[in-house]
């Protein structure tokens, strides 16, 4: 139920279709990629840029997306191709600031089952 197989992640090809012709929504944390794609439904990437610093903290503010969504996953629709990317305020955050902001990001791109 909470765990995240290889399956559900997107592999490079997948990722760049959902990055190119996805529609994004981005709160102050967080920017999500929403790509509706019969063969792509309920897989999910996670993104951190080099602007964020070193491979240290890249993979730290990846693993808190990694996380958020994880836990928050059976609350998602599963009709989507979603990618996570992180921004500069994520990466002094903690699991649960995280977690709101990974939330309000998909409540606004409408992706929560209510």
């Amino acid at each position: 139920m909470f765990e995240l197989s290889r399956s559900e992640i997107l592999r490079k090809a997948e990722f760049q279709k959902v990055y190119s012709h996805g529609k994004s929504f981005a709160c102050r944390d967080v920017v999500i990629y929403i790509f509706r794609a019969e063969s792509l439904n309920g897989k999910v990437g996670f993104a951190a840029g080099k602007k964020l610093g070193c491979a240290v903290i890249r993979n730290r503010v990846k693993r808190l997306l990694r996380e958020a969504y994880r836990l928050n996953k059976n609350k998602i629709r599963r009709d989507f191709a979603i990618i996570l990317v992180g921004r500069k305020n994520l990466v002094d955050a903690k699991m649960q600031a995280a977690e709101k902001s990974f939330l309000e990001v998909c409540r606004r791109a409408k992706i929560l089952i209510e």
